[in-house]
């Protein structure tokens, strides 16, 4: 994740965007008085949905059974009919 003060992001602003919504790389910018994070809006939506789904009880319960289950039991994503 970039790192950059609020000055070189006003004068750099559209590359710090491009590299956002291209890369989807965050940036984050410091100034005195706290820092801000510039994300794309897919990386947005992603984090907004995951963090909906996590207050599922049902999904957080399949989610941690999922985290826990060895890979060499899972199917290998070549093997998905997407």
């Amino acid at each position: 994740m970039t790192s950059t003060t609020v000055s070189n992001f006003k004068q750099k602003c559209s590359d710090y965007f491009e590299q956002v919504v291209q890369y989807k790389e965050p940036v984050i910018v410091t100034m005195e008085y706290g820092n801000a994070v510039v994300l794309s809006e897919e990386f947005y939506r992603g984090l907004i949905a995951t963090l909906e789904l996590s207050i599922e009880p049902k999904f957080y319960a399949e989610l941690k059974a999922a985290i826990a289950e060895p890979l060499e039991e899972c199917v290998d994503s070549s093997e998905v009919n997407w």
